[in-house]
């Protein structure tokens, strides 16, 4: 009778740990019978291959996508040549700024042409003086810059005029 009621026991603990699952009695010893729905769904097999097949493939997947990008190249349509601009001097900008205008220009529109201060302008402007790259004439309160035989007529001597 003992065994009857250990076995009572063990169906009756088996039925609310598997929320009300059917338990039936084979002669005297029980055989569980859960239904499916109540099984909780395992995968055959080691569960620590599964995880480490899915890191190799998201592996596999991530050294795909860099290879693509990496080979591809940009794909922005724009050139691999760097422009010819980064690469000039400031002298030498301020005097392709004098030649595309004629060979000379007013101080404060080379400071407007460029993205510079007016005393780097000025410091730059006397260095290029110094070494008779361009010559600044005094108009009023203006500075006229020019590139050597482009200066007005009016600034030059009498006798450098008549050589002209």
């Amino acid at each position: 009778m003992t065994i009857r009621r250990r076995a009572s026991a063990v169906v009756d603990a088996f039925e609310s740990s598997t929320n009300g699952a059917v338990a039936t009695t084979v002669g005297f010893g029980f055989r569980p019978e859960v239904s499916r729905a109540a099984e909780p769904l395992q995968l055959e097999g080691n569960a620590h291959l599964a995880a480490l097949v899915g890191m190799v493939a998201l592996a596999l997947l991530g050294g795909v996508l860099v290879a693509r990008n990496r080979y591809d190249g940009p794909e922005t349509g724009h050139e691999t040549e760097p422009d010819r601009e980064e690469f000039v001097t400031d002298r030498e900008r301020v005097r392709q700024l004098l030649r595309a205008n004629g060979g000379r220009m007013k101080q404060s529109n080379i400071v407007d042409s460029v993205d510079w201060s007016k005393a780097k302008v000025s410091r730059l402007l006397a260095d290029l003086e110094e070494d008779g790259q361009i010559t600044k004439l005094r108009l009023g309160r203006e500075n006229l810059v020019c590139l050597p035989g482009h200066e007005p007529t009016a600034s030059k001597s009498p006798e450098q005029a008549g050589d002209d």
